[in-house]
């Protein structure tokens, strides 16, 4: 029915405005190929006192707003923010074929480069934890410090089989991770909290609203073809090793992603990668512990020693 009051547009909306009292605003880079790049951006990053800039990259689910609404306001007295939405997420669209965390990191690499962004730091949630990783092999020169946050980089195709995952079945995950329906919704929210018996307490009607509005039924196959191609022909020894200063961040209680895959790449990674365990949360512990979570990107990236870090 039209004309009926969203929960999730009204939160949407206060989302916008504390960003854009953050400093950030909404910007769309057109890349002439048919593909957009939607934006949010620090309005002053030419100040007299320069700050560095951060690429934060979201994960599966709602646009990015959603996801680093908490932290970037607390990030964005520090940080020249540039937050994508990624492609088949809000209004960032291409018309080209390709699906895989490759043609996006290349995507917000060029993206950045038209902003005339030549070295940041970067941080990836989840599905962009993939991305950001790659962008971080690829574009050695221009990253700086990387944050991978519960995002199974180091997952061979053999571990869908060998039963790690709670889902083993891939196009079932897919539809878990991307739901349009609100036993999926359930389903997934029993997945990510720490808390899962929550999900139960959601009334149905919320549910519905929040599926509609802020996750949309927009792209949802697209989203699935990503899922799908993380793990395609994927093993460890192919995978290559950063050189940059890398922290990892896992929530100790993560269904999604298990905590063995970050200690999986950390092992990879070697010197240059430290993991940090946040205790009581799940997979989205930006949601469930942001101060926590804000006070460790905010030593890591501003180069206090990991020591002074894993005491925080």
């Amino acid at each position: 029915m039209t004309g009926c009051f969203s929960l999730s547009e009204a939160i949407e909306r206060t989302y916008k405005s504390g960003f854009k009292r953050s400093g950030l605003r909404r910007v769309t880079i057109d890349l002439k190929d048919g593909t957009l790049v939607n934006f949010w951006v620090s309005k002053n990053r030419y100040e007299s006192k320069p700050k560095p800039n951060l690429l934060l990259i979201h994960g599966l689910g709602a646009t990015a707003i959603w996801q680093w609404y908490d932290v970037a306001r607390r990030l964005s007295p520090h940080f020249n923010l540039f937050i994508p939405d990624l492609l088949f997420f809000g209004g960032s669209s291409t018309t080209r074929p390709e699906r895989s965390d490759i043609f996006q990191a290349q995507t917000l690499m060029r993206a950045l480069e038209a902003q005339s962004v030549k070295r940041f730091s970067l941080v990836g949630l989840s599905y962009g934890g993939f991305v950001g990783y790659r962008m971080a092999s690829m574009f050695g020169d221009a990253v700086e410090r990387v944050v991978i946050c519960c995002a199974a980089v180091c997952v061979e195709e053999k571990d869908m089989k060998d039963g790690i995952f709670k889902v083993s079945d891939l196009d079932e995950a897919s539809k878990i991770l991307v739901p349009e329906s609100v036993k999926k919704l359930r389903e997934l929210m029993g997945y990510i909290f720490y808390k899962p018996a929550l999900a139960r307490l959601v009334p149905t009607c919320l549910l519905h609203d929040f599926i509609e509005h802020a996750l949309t039924r927009d792209n949802m196959e697209e989203k699935r073809e990503m899922i799908k191609a993380i793990p395609k022909d994927r093993i460890i020894s192919e995978i290559p090793k950063l050189t940059q200063p890398t922290l990892i961040i896992w929530g100790k209680h993560d269904q999604v992603f298990p905590l063995e895959m970050g200690k999986r790449l950390e092992k990879h990674l070697g010197d240059n990668g430290r993991l940090v365990i946040i205790e009581r949360t799940g997979h989205i512990f930006n949601f469930e512990r942001p101060k926590t979570f804000f006070k460790l990107l905010k030593s890591f990236l501003l180069e206090k020693k990991i020591s002074q870090i894993l005491s925080l």
